[in-house]
């Protein structure tokens, strides 16, 4: 009994050792994922293909029976099962391929896989071809898997998003102010655009957005647009000419690759001037009538641009010279008007100085309405002489004139006559 018992365990300990039972399917092979480059090929052009030779396995359960007598002992162990390689190879199918087979690649665990690059060479005629990747594995299995070239050919291309930043702001600006800014963000490519962000670039500090000067967008699907509106300012020192504020557009592909691009905002600064009056002087300060006298009238501009060609007329009832030409003023700057009248009766008189000059933005005008005193002539003294000159004259008149002839002798009234 006991040697049956002793045959019939080693009986099963061969049978588990030579049978093993496996849990698993077979391992296979297949091309996970392939690269033709370039993705174009032009005809009679150099370019390669990589593929990606995977196991599709990942492991195995082994069963086995211990054959333990009067009970049954069953044990399992889980192994890797590898798959061996034996040759790889490119049939062109049209295609020349210039690289030689992969011979005795060797073996691929569960799971893993190994990359393989062919050199091929484009023919001359224009198409879609499909050359075939053989893979030989031991035990008879291989696998055939298909590769499209796309040689000079529209088949199948899209283009990747293009993304067009247009700006939409006044034509002219002047320093100081406000700037209104609509930026449009177009894809004009045939595949959609993800995480669209727009940064704008504060290089100068003479022109910054207003409140954040990050803007996200989204995605953009093609041919669509996205919209983002937001304001700038300016500061008054901003020089007048083109200003142009960077702005970076960031977005990603389609396959997930991110792409930045480079625009700009152009500003066209315009400086305005703003011209006023500060004083309004004469030279005698106390204008007396028919005397003649010099009227200067002081202008300023308090704008953010150079006013030229400034020139100024009054409307006096005077001779003289009522016109002044003054030329250029600055911003934060002054510059007299000078006028050299002729003498005036007396009296107050009301008039107007009217401006005109040029700045950046065209011809302007403006006027004010002023006043002038002129005292009249103070004739006192010149009448007192008169009056003596008079009262002299008639004295002598009287006594060597009117007496003589009245006494006869011309002696006085009050001298008795003999």
């Amino acid at each position: 009994m006991k040697l049956i018992n002793i045959i019939a365990i080693a009986l099963a300990i061969t049978i588990a050792m030579i049978v093993p039972a496996l849990a698993a399917g077979d391992p296979t092979v297949q091309i996970s994922e392939y690269q033709v480059h370039p993705s174009i090929m032009m005809p009679d052009s150099l370019g390669t293909i990589t593929i990606i030779v995977k196991n599709t396995a990942s492991s195995a359960s082994l069963k086995e029976n211990a054959g333990v007598v009067a009970n049954d002992f069953t044990t399992t162990r889980v192994t890797d099962i590898n798959v061996n390689i034996e040759n790889v190879q490119l049939e062109g199918k049209g295609i020349r391929v210039i690289s030689k087979d992969f011979e005795h690649v060797g073996e691929i665990g569960p799971g893993q896989s190994i990359p393989l690059t062919f050199t091929i060479r484009a023919p001359m005629e224009t198409g879609m071809y499909y050359p075939e990747v053989w893979v030989d594995t031991t035990g008879g299995r291989s696998t055939r898997y298909p590769i499209p070239v796309n040689v000079n050919t529209p088949v199948g291309i899209q283009k990747k998003a293009i993304m067009i930043v247009e700006s939409t702001l006044p034509d002219t600006v002047t320093p100081g102010e406000e700037i209104p800014v609509t930026l449009v963000v177009r894809n004009s490519g045939e595949t959609s655009s993800d995480d669209v962000t727009l940064r704008i670039i504060n290089e100068s500090n003479l022109i910054a957005p207003k409140k954040t000067d990050v803007y996200h967008i989204g995605a953009i699907n093609a041919n669509e647009s996205g919209m983002v509106n937001f304001v700038l300012l300016s500061d008054r020192d901003t020089p007048p000419g083109l200003i142009r504020v960077p702005v970076i557009l960031q977005y990603n592909w389609i396959d997930g690759t991110s792409h930045v691009e480079t625009a700009s905002i152009d500003v066209m600064m315009k400086g305005r001037a703003e011209l006023g009056f500060v004083s309004v002087d004469t030279d005698p300060r106390r204008i007396t009538a028919d005397q003649p006298f010099d009227l200067t009238i002081r202008i300023e501009n308090t704008g953010t641009g150079e006013a030229k060609q400034v020139s100024a007329t009054i409307d006096l009832p005077v001779t003289g010279s009522r016109q002044a030409f003054i030329g250029k003023i600055k911003p934060g700057n002054d510059a007299p008007a000078v006028f050299m009248l002729d003498g005036m009766k007396g009296g107050t008189y009301d008039y107007t100085i009217y401006i005109t000059y040029t700045d950046d933005l065209g011809t302007h005008s403006i006027s004010k309405p002023l006043s002038l005193r002129v005292t009249p002539a103070d004739y006192s003294g010149a009448v007192i002489i008169v009056v003596l000159i008079l009262l002299a004259a008639g004295f002598l008149a009287y006594r060597y004139w009117y007496l003589p002839r009245k006494n006869g002798n011309g002696a006085l009234p009050w001298v008795k006559k003999n």
